[in-house]
Parts: structure tokens; sequence; C-alpha cells
């Protein structure tokens, strides 16, 4: 420089600044009398050291031979990245490496701690760096007051004062408003300690009640599930009352029943698969006081009638007036599966009681054992589409229990009469076709020759 002493030239003002400084004698000069010192970079190039990552020492001049030739790929020790270039490992060590430990900067306050730089944010924020800083803002302080009573009286001696005084007033209005916010932050960590030690004793008090509560729990369980046994049995007490109430809807009282069965297919795939192979009528009477009875219909068939036909049986039931009733049971029943379309190709069948059939006595359980005629149907026929017994997946079975012994040439025409008919109707109609029948076999008889 102009005034004879030297500086590194990295240290010098940026390129907009004219004038310059000299860090020394503080004479001010113009950049342009600033001038390179060749005979002093010659002096450095014969500098003698010593290799930093080997035994190797010459001079400077011959360094980066020596560590383009020995050392061309620099590896660093902690964290195994690797440079072609010494300068740029120097770098990545000083300032880029994040595996390395480094000091803190506020070691001279205190913090002695080494962290890996990685982690030197979270270092940031222990209560030991915290403390390092309160530390240093406190020294701080103390010489900005011992600085500023100098900078005062320098004022009133000078008309003209460093430019550094303002640099460090601008820093000690930074370091206050930094140290509000410390303690903001002290503040602000003084209430979570208390909120936290207020929690850890709800904590504590909410774990002192928890067995209470565990064992509130446990009987509240109990309660609930005796109330779900309690429901359980409602609901079975209500579902056999609804069937008896659908029961007594359809009952009827004077031994003539007509059976619809919906939802056949069902069934029947049900029976087929054996999930359950037969389904009872409603129970019916032959008269308020008089027997009860019901129909049994396995769809796929039963025994030696299984898959080819459909069996139907009646079953005699036990009721309030078995005492009074006359056993064992010894009346005709006929089964009638109705043809739903006009033609009413009915298909009737009839059996008479076996008095030697346990199925016919006095019933001792809830039902006796169900008997009638296994092959009462064809099943090929009720499996054909369109066929007349199934409409609408829906059919419909009459049980007939025939107390007047009805002629089986009468049975057609007593099945095919108008169900809708009242009982007293049908029965009228019934004496009228048996008193024609019985005129016209008269008549037959008078008109046959005479011998």
């Amino acid at each position: 420089m102009r005034c004879g002493h030297r500086q590194c030239q990295t240290c010098l003002p940026n390129e907009h600044q004219s004038e310059i400084t000299c860090a020394q004698c503080q004479t001010k000069m113009l950049k342009t009398e600033v001038h390179l010192d060749r005979g002093f970079q010659n002096e450095m190039r014969t500098l003698l050291i010593v290799c930093f990552l080997c035994q190797w020492n010459g001079i400077l001049d011959n360094y980066q031979n020596h560590l383009d030739q020995s050392h061309p790929n620099l590896t660093c020790e902690y964290c195994g990245e690797q440079f072609n270039s010494t300068n740029n490992f120097n770098e990545h060590k000083v300032s880029a490496c994040q595996k390395i430990s480094v000091a803190c900067l506020l070691k001279d306050f205190g913090c002695n701690e080494r962290i890996i730089r990685a982690n030197i944010k979270e270092h940031y924020m222990t209560e030991q760096h915290q403390q390092s800083i309160s530390k240093c803002i406190r020294q701080l302080l103390s010489h900005d007051n011992d600085r500023r009573i100098d900078t005062d009286f320098l004022r009133t001696t000078t008309e003209s004062y460093d430019p550094d005084t303002i640099q460090f007033e601008e820093l000690r209005d930074i370091i206050n408003v930094l140290t509000g916010g410390i303690e903001a932050l002290v503040n602000d960590a003084q209430r979570l300690s208390n909120e936290s030690l207020q929690a850890q004793i709800t904590l504590q008090t909410l774990e002192e009640q928890l067995p209470g509560l565990k064992l509130s729990i446990e009987e509240s369980n109990g309660f609930l599930q005796g109330v779900n046994c309690n429901l359980d049995i409602l609901k079975q007490d209500f579902t056999s009352l609804q069937e008896k109430v659908n029961d007594l809807q359809c009952v009827s009282y004077d031994g003539i029943f007509i059976w619809k069965i919906t939802n056949v297919k069902e069934k029947m795939m049900d029976a087929q698969s054996e999930r359950q192979t037969s389904i009872y009528s409603p129970p019916f009477y032959s008269s308020p006081n008089g027997y009860k009875m019901r129909a049994r219909l396995y769809l796929n068939g039963d025994g030696n009638a299984r898959r080819t036909h459909m069996s139907m049986f009646f079953v005699l039931m036990r009721s309030l007036n078995d005492q009074i009733l006359k056993f064992p049971f010894n009346y005709k029943v006929t089964f009638c599966l109705y043809d739903q379309t006009p033609a009413q190709r009915h298909i009737i069948d009839s059996f008479r009681p076996d008095i030697k059939s346990n199925s016919f006595q006095r019933p001792r359980t809830d039902m006796n054992i169900a008997s009638g005629i296994p092959k009462f149907f064809p099943l090929e026929t009720i499996q054909q589409e369109g066929n007349p017994y199934v409409r609408d997946d829906t059919m419909f079975i009459k049980i007939l229990v025939d107390f007047e012994d009805t002629p089986k040439i009468l049975l057609p025409y007593v099945l095919s009469l108008n169900p809708g008919l009242p009982t007293h109707v049908q029965q009228t109609l019934i004496k009228q076709e048996v008193e024609r029948r019985s005129q016209q076999q008269s008549d037959k008889q008078l008109q046959l020759p005479k011998e």
C-alpha cells in the first residue's frame, strides 16, 4: 500500500468502494494506489511447510505438485466424501461437512460442548446454550455501557466520530431486541413449566381415578351383558308371540285348512341343500274344542321318496282338550295341491290313519310323529318352468279332515268348490251334489230293462 504496510488481498473492500483505509495506520487512500507485492509473493513461495496429510516437507511452491501426485483424491474422514482439489477439501471441512464435530460459538461464555455440525440447530435450543447466550448478552451490555460513556465524551471533544461507533450502536440495539426476545422466551418457558406441572398434577389425579373408572366400566359391562341376555330372551318371546299371532290370524276350526306357501324356490333350495329339509303349516283345529293338527311338507322328499317326490304328512298336536277327545284319531285325511289355472287339475290324495300307530294316539309331547303320503307329487313336475301348481313363487295346499267319510268319487267336486264361499254354503252345495248324484243313480236303475 502507499503507506508501506501490507494487507491481505481478500481482506480488501469490495470493488464498488474506491477508498481504502489501512488496517494498521488508518491512512486513507484510493484503491488505485494499492499494488500487488510481487516480492512478497516470491518470498511466500520459498516458505518451508509440512504436508498436513503425510510426513512430506518442502517449500510452498512445490506443495501443489506433491498434493496432485500423492493425494489426488482427498477423502473426508468424517463423511467419506471425495475431492479432487485441496481447496475444495479444506472448504468442505471448514464449513460444509455435516458429520464433523465443532466447538460451540459461545465456548468463551461457558458452552464448551462439541457438537456434530448437523445437530447444531438442536444444540442452540438446549438450556446450556441459552444460558451462555444470556451470559454473552450481559457482558456485551456491560461493555456497551462503558463504550457509550467513552463515546459521549469523545463526541463532546471532537466534531468527527468513528463509523465503528455507529455500527456498535446498531449492534447494541439489536442486542436489546434479542434481550427482550430472550426475556419473552424465559417467561414462556416459565409458563410452560407451570402448565406442565399442572398437567402432571391432573394426570396424577386421573391415574388415581382410573381404577375406579375401570371398576365402574366393568360393572357397566356386566350390567349390559345382563341386559343383552334379557333382550335376547325378549326377542325370542316376541318372535314366538308373533308366530302365534300369525297362526291365530289364519286358524281354522272346521278341520279344513288352506296352506299358502310362499318363496317356494328358496325353500326348495334349502331342502335340497338340507339346510331345512321340511316346513310346517300353522296349526288348525277340527272344532273350537277339537283336535289340534298341522301339516308337514318335505319339498325334496323324505325316506325312499327323497329327490323324486314331495312328501306330505299329517301331524297330530297336543291341545288343551285332549282329555275329553276320543283316541286313537281315525278320520280320513285328504291333501290337495291346487292347480292355479282355470283348468283346475288339482292333485288329490288321501289316507286313513293306522289306529295302531303312535302317530294317532293321544299326544304326550307337543307333536306326534308325522304320518301321511311319502310320494305325494313328482318333483320333476313341480320343477318345470310354467307348471300350474307354482305361480308367483307361491303354491297352495289344502288339508281336509273328512269327518263325514265323503266318497272318493265326490272329492274332486268338494275340493274344486270356491274356497271363498262360507263353510255352510259349501256344505249345502256338497249335500245338493250328493242328492243329485243319488237321483241320477236311481234314475239309471229304473231305466234298466226288467227280466
